[in-house]
């Protein structure tokens, strides 16, 4: 299963997924782990309340089942939720992403049940314009108030 960090410094679990400058997504498996790539978003996406940051993110880990952040927004994880990936928040964000990996395969060899079901084979592929139109509704949702 591919499994994403949101990150500032591609070692510790360090960002928030909306604030996120950088992505590292591996590869991880009950036999251990793989680096695959980071994705660099840049400093354009760091401004609060610019909802479009979100587009992206999304797209980078939409065949992602797990997202480790250190902090994550009530309309990003939705998102993600409804996509099946699921994000996590490891207990500290001095937690480097390599002992993370490390206790996700020594898990991943007798998983508990919530784990069972989030790996199971994702239905539903990652959908930009439902994401978009939902998106607007949050957005639209959050100017009423």
């Amino acid at each position: 299963m591919k499994v994403a960090f949101a990150t500032h410094d591609n070692i510790h679990v360090d960002s928030h997924f909306g604030w996120a400058k950088k992505i590292d997504i591996y590869d991880v498996s009950s036999e251990g782990y793989n680096f695959l790539r980071t994705i660099d978003f840049g400093d354009d996406l760091a401004e609060d309340g610019n909802e479009d940051k979100l587009i992206p993110k999304m797209k980078a880990v939409a065949d992602c089942t797990i997202v480790y952040v250190s902090a994550i927004g009530s309309g990003a994880a939705s998102r993600l939720l409804e996509n099946k990936i699921t994000p996590l928040k490891p207990e500290n964000q001095e937690k480097e992403i390599v002992t993370v990996l490390s206790q996700l395969t020594e898990t991943l060899k007798s998983p508990p049940p919530w784990l069972r079901k989030v790996i199971k084979p994702k239905l539903t592929k990652f959908n930009v314009e439902e994401t978009n139109e939902k998106l607007e509704e949050v957005a639209s949702h959050d100017r009423n108030y």
